[in-house]
């Protein structure tokens, strides 16, 4: 079973983020106030932050030891990473947006984006461009185009804030399915206690830069999400 391991020191404005955290195949909900420290940690993991010191591993590789001055670039470690913002490409249609992320040598790169645009029910978007969704049209996309590249592990981070509660239950649904099929570890920042429930198979707690508790749901604080 593959497992990622972060270990994380690093000045972030207002407070110290000192964590450790593991990840096996599922989702672990990074949970907790705004401005605790998990969009950070997430930024780190991917490779797109530097921490101050740490290691980051997935498996037997080793992504980050600051130590020994080992950084895999961004692009090997192979890490879907759906943002609030999504990202997508405007100038690109669903299907090209989907397609991006995959080997360009892949033969079959438009057909399995049409299938994984199916699978999230937008394939009607197909040869549309991103100004011309809706948002839950748009989180759908972002999503397809994340499982299409076949990730070794998936990052979200806050990506259904900006939804009404109905689009985001059908999305939190999709995504347990999806994770639970592609077999990875995947790690889901958000600080509502519906999306945990909703998602979570391990919570990490988050409370000013340190982490506070990790388990069940049982861990959560009687907070009275949305």
């Amino acid at each position: 079973m593959t497992v990622l391991r972060a270990k994380i020191e690093h000045e972030v404005a207002g407070f110290r983020l000192d964590v450790s955290i593991e990840a096996s195949r599922g989702v672990t909900v990074l949970h907790g106030p705004s401005g605790s420290g998990k969009s950070t940690t997430l930024s780190i993991i991917a490779g797109l932050t530097r921490p101050d010191r740490g290691t980051v591993s997935l498996g037997d590789e080793v992504w980050l030891d600051s130590a020994a001055g080992t950084v895999r670039p961004v692009h090997q470690r192979r890490v879907a990473y759906v943002f609030q913002s999504l990202a997508l490409f405007p100038h690109m249609t669903a299907e090209e947006n989907v397609a991006y992320g995959m080997p360009r040598g892949q033969p079959d790169r438009m057909q399995t984006a049409r299938t994984w645009l199916e699978r999230f029910r937008v394939a009607h978007l197909a040869g549309r461009h991103p100004p011309t969704f809706s948002g839950g049209e748009a989180q759908r996309v972002a999503l397809a185009r994340a499982f299409a590249m076949s990730p070794r592990l998936v990052l979200m981070d806050e990506p259904f804030s900006a939804l009404d509660r109905k689009l985001r239950t059908e999305l939190l649904a999709e995504v347990k399915t999806r994770v639970a099929e592609l077999g990875v570890p995947t790690l889901f920042v958000t600080h509502h206690r519906r999306e945990v429930v909703a998602l979570a198979d391990r919570v990490v707690v988050f409370d000013h830069g340190k982490v506070a508790r990790t388990g069940g749901l049982e861990v959560l604080d009687d907070d009275g999400d949305d």
